[in-house]
């Protein structure tokens, strides 16, 4: 018999939300919910693996959807309120999945380039901006993405949102600034960073053999340590009246002009 909610009480819909808002949940069930058929195709692609997923039957695309259905541990049917209760948008052709997370750790970052691009981040908080780069870093095709002192968990639902789903197509590990430095200097990884002191324009450095690019908050921008541990550090000259750009478009022209010296 299929598995039917119905009831905005049920223990299992109350767990689902508070999946979606609370993050020491996720870190103790190690889960996270993806809402729409592309991005959990997506976390199914970079090979997570769905628990449950939740259909509104009226929306749910079944004839697309065989392979979420097959994918998943237990599939449950709600009744339209209760999963318009839970969804956030409702263009995401009627599915939710929660999903085992993974580890971020930098010891599973592999390289199959032997002079990789790498895209760090340093204390991006949020979660739009954050999206935003790991969509950057999609379209570029970067080697990994490190998020250097994150303030908040990749699985959060508004990153998987702005991410379009690309929380799970890229290679990504988090970690501590030293971490990250000890991590890209052990693999003699040039560190170019976008900041203002001693820099110089970021066209006119090397940027075709091993590198990282790393970008830091718009408010403060890069710590002292990274800036005592940059190879170089990088500037897009601003011609207009202010000084600086969204990170997000920042990491953009950097990591494609490093893709344009590439080719």
């Amino acid at each position: 018999m299929q598995k039917f909610i119905s009831s905005f009480q049920n223990q299992t819909i109350k767990r689902l939300l508070q999946l979606q808002e609370k993050a020491r949940l996720r870190k103790k069930e190690k889960a996270f919910v993806v809402e729409g058929v592309r991005e959990i195709e997506l976390a199914l692609k970079g090979g997570f693996q769905v628990q449950e997923l939740y259909l509104n039957p009226d929306l749910f695309p079944a004839e697309k959807g065989e392979k979420l259905l097959a994918s998943a541990a237990e599939v449950i049917h709600l009744s339209p309120e209760v999963y318009e209760k839970i969804a956030y948008r409702g263009s995401t052709e009627g599915v939710i999945a929660v999903v085992a997370a993974k580890e971020h750790s930098l010891d599973q970052i592999k390289f199959k380039s032997k002079s990789p691009l790498i895209l760090v981040a340093e204390a991006p908080e949020k979660p739009g901006n954050i999206g935003a780069l790991l969509r950057t870093a999609d379209a570029a095709a970067v080697d990994a993405v490190l998020i250097a002192n994150p303030r908040t968990d990749l699985f959060n639902p508004n990153i998987i949102r702005s991410s379009v789903g690309c929380v799970f197509t890229n290679q990504i590990a988090t970690g501590s600034t030293s971490e990250i430095i000890a991590f890209l200097k052990a693999r003699q990884i040039a560190i170019f960073g976008a900041a203002l002191q001693a820099s110089v324009p970021y066209h006119s450095v090397d940027l075709t053999g091993g590198c990282a690019i790393v970008v830091g908050t718009e408010a403060t921008g890069l710590s002292d340590e990274w800036l005592e541990n940059t190879t170089q550090n990088i500037i897009i000259p601003m011609e207009g009246e202010i000084d600086s750009m969204n990170v997000s478009v920042t990491a953009g022209i950097l990591v494609f002009e490093a893709k344009r010296q590439r080719r």
